[in-house]
């Protein structure tokens, strides 16, 4: 039986691949629908490795690092 966060990563990888679906059937709105697949993606990867880590957050007035 899956655990939880299992389970929610196999639904997130499942979202990312709809998103991606979506983009490849609608040329238009690829680039947003691949990059809401990447998202996803990543969020199941921490949800996998670090279940009850925290996401660092970043003040709207704050530039990206690199």
């Amino acid at each position: 039986m899956p655990t939880n966060s299992e389970l929610a990563a196999k639904m997130l990888r499942d979202a990312a691949m709809f998103f991606r679906q979506v983009g490849e059937q609608n040329p238009p709105v690829a680039d947003q629908m691949n990059q809401n697949a990447e998202v996803y993606a990543q969020v199941a990867q921490l949800v996998e490795t670090d279940p009850t880590g925290e996401v660092p957050t970043q003040d709207p007035g704050e530039q990206p690092a690199g």
